[in-house]
This record gives C-alpha cells, sequence and structure tokens, in this order.
C-alpha cells in the first residue's frame, strides 16, 4: 500500500516534467484527425505540415502556462521568504553567593590522615 502511495505522488510531482511529453503524445495518438481537421494546411494537394503546425502551437501555449505559474510561484516565494525579527531581551541575572562561612574548615587542626587513599609511585 505504501509502495501504491509513493509511485502516485512521484507521478504527480515528476508530471509537470513531463508536460510537453504528453503533449506530444496526445498529437501523435491525434495526428491524423488533426491534420484533416484542424491543419492549416489541410486544404492544399501535397501537405508535408501533418498537424505540425498544431503541435508548434499547442507545445508554445504548454510552455507560456508554464512560465506563467513559474513567475506566480516565484511571486509566491518572494512573499513566504519575508524575515520577521524577534528581539531577545537577555536580563543580567545576579549571581547567588552562599551564606556559608568557609573559614571555620581551616581554624581547627586536622584529627587524621589516612594513608590508604595516597599512593606515591613505585
Amino acid at each position: 500500500m505504501k509502495r501504491l502511495i509513493i509511485i502516485a505522488l512521484s507521478i504527480l510531482i515528476l508530471s509537470p516534467s513531463f508536460g510537453s511529453l504528453f503533449v506530444y503524445a496526445s498529437f501523435k495518438i491525434n495526428q491524423k484527425e488533426i491534420a484533416q481537421t484542424i491543419c492549416v494546411q489541410r486544404k492544399l494537394a501535397f501537405n508535408s505540415c501533418n498537424g505540425r503546425c498544431e503541435l508548434q502551437k499547442s507545445i508554445k501555449k504548454y510552455s507560456d502556462n508554464e512560465r506563467k505559474m513559474q513567475d506566480s510561484l516565484k511571486e509566491k516565494s518572494e512573499l513566504v521568504y519575508v524575515q520577521n525579527s524577534i528581539e531577545v531581551d537577555f536580563n543580567i541575572i545576579p549571581s547567588i553567593e552562599s551564606q556559608d562561612n568557609t573559614t571555620t574548615l581551616f581554624e581547627k587542626k586536622p584529627i587524621g590522615a589516612s594513608n590508604l587513599t595516597f599512593h606515591p609511585p613505585v
């Protein structure tokens, strides 16, 4: 199921890239009908166009539409990238000094020392 969703989304994302290919494929499928009904040179006896004039018109129309879409997306993206500056107020926090009197530790004489914790190198 995930694979099917991934394939479908990939096709949707890549479909604008292959737009002119779709126009060409639809032209090739309907080329005979286009050459007989829509082509400008259809009434000429030796028609070498075979509807290619309509193909060029439709590709040009597609590219113009694509260009317009890109321009509108560019304008929208320029609106999205407006930066908002946020002011940050840094306040100095006063340091807290301890109230304990640490000098009393050095006034008394030591009772004893442990020899087990200190070992000089051998």
